[in-house]
């Protein structure tokens, strides 16, 4: 019998120290996740509540606090002018005291918004400054952040990697930067496959945001390896004798 090999010993998600926050809009995936103890925390963006359908961003936004009361998650704004994103940030966060408000690193014409979010830690404002993917834009933010509310940084380490970067130095000097902020909290954002988040985990990120297909797969964790190869040969044996293929 073939077996496994010393090199892979199986891991664990009770072992985990770093925070998963559940990133999506799916009302109903969002509730079901509450319940598992694995879950710490949420997440959402407008990209995610435009493909889930929602058309009133307010109405979903405090439904939704309603249900999953008690956990830390974070609303987007989605104005691309500094006023305007102070005046939706200072609204966002009055739906509750868990609410994190996410503040784009810049606006669209790559203007910082450094301003934004001073006035908005200073104002007691919990932020979440997003769409972040170098050490040097985490630590203009993190000057930002200084001596205010207790804040996040999301460096989007999966959409760094898609460029053919690895993402460990970077998130790596990210958390020595952010060392020296008390309050401030990295988050491993846009990650692409369930291994990112013991990436995460190993060089000490507080916070990794994942998507619910990815969530999926936590059931996976630790499985046995033998087991695995031979459930993924029935599955092809199966889908061979569905499609009837003959020679």
């Amino acid at each position: 019998m073939l077996q496994s090999s010393p090199d892979l010993a199986p891991p664990s998600v009770a072992g985990l120290k770093v925070k998963i926050f559940a990133d999506g809009a799916d009302k109903a995936a969002i509730v079901a996740l509450a319940k598992n103890p694995a879950i710490k925390g949420f997440t959402t963006n407008p990209t995610l509540m435009r493909k889930a359908g929602i058309s009133d961003y307010e109405r979903f936004a405090r439904d939704l606090l309603t249900e999953i009361a008690g956990y830390p998650i974070s609303f987007e704004v989605f104005a691309d002018e500094n006023d305007e994103m102070l005046r939706q940030a200072k609204k966002i966060a009055t739906w509750g005291d868990d609410v994190y408000v996410k503040i784009p690193v810049t606006n669209t014409r790559r203007e910082t918004t450094a301003p934004v979010v001073r006035a908005l830690t200073q104002a007691g404002v919990k932020v979440n400054v997003t769409a972040l993917m170098t050490s040097e834009q985490v630590g203009d933010v993190c000057a930002a952040l200084a001596g205010g509310a207790p804040a996040c940084v999301s460096v989007f380490a999966g959409r760094v990697a898609d460029t053919g970067r690895d993402p460990l130095p970077i998130m790596s000097r990210s958390l020595a930067i952010i060392a020296e902020h008390p309050g401030v909290e990295l988050i491993w954002a846009s990650p692409r496959e369930l291994l990112n988040i013991f990436h995460a985990d190993s060089i000490g990120t507080h916070i990794i945001t994942v998507t619910h297909d990815i969530l999926g797969k936590l059931g996976l964790v630790g499985k046995d390896l033998d087991e695995y190869s031979l459930d993924t040969v029935k599955m092809f044996a199966g889908d061979a004798a569905s499609a009837g293929f003959a020679l």
